[in-house]
């Protein structure tokens, strides 16, 4: 079984940055990022393969970095200037090898929650 522990959400004023952590136990391949706003579907925010493959939404580019520790198997996101349409609860996600982590994740986090606001 796998398990995604999240770290790093709060608030923070526009223009800021926080950095939010996930580790993972078990075995996993793909780990990335999603975030649902309020009033609007989940979305893929960043994700990254074993080898360091990344995919970042349109939204995020140039301001997200994602990368990961493979030998301690976690993610951080690193996110800076951040936008007040940046809100929302970010979940960490993870798929096993042979499964998609930008399409249908197997394993979520339990969310944690970033606030841009002044």
């Amino acid at each position: 079984q796998v398990q995604l522990v999240e770290s790093g959400g709060g608030l923070v004023q526009p223009g800021g940055s926080l950095r939010l952590s996930c580790a993972a136990s078990g075995s996993i391949y793909g780990m990335g990022w999603y975030r649902q706003a309020p009033g609007k579907q989940r979305e893929l925010v960043a994700a990254i393969t074993s080898g360091g493959s990344t995919v970042y939404a349109d939204s995020v580019k140039g301001r997200f970095t994602i990368s990961r520790d493979n030998a301690k198997n976690t993610v951080v996101l690193q996110m800076n200037s951040l936008k007040p349409e940046d809100t929302g609860v970010y979940y960490c996600a993870a798929a096993r090898f042979g499964s998609s982590i930008t399409r249908r994740p197997e394993y979520w986090g339990q969310g944690t929650q970033v606030t841009v606001s002044s």
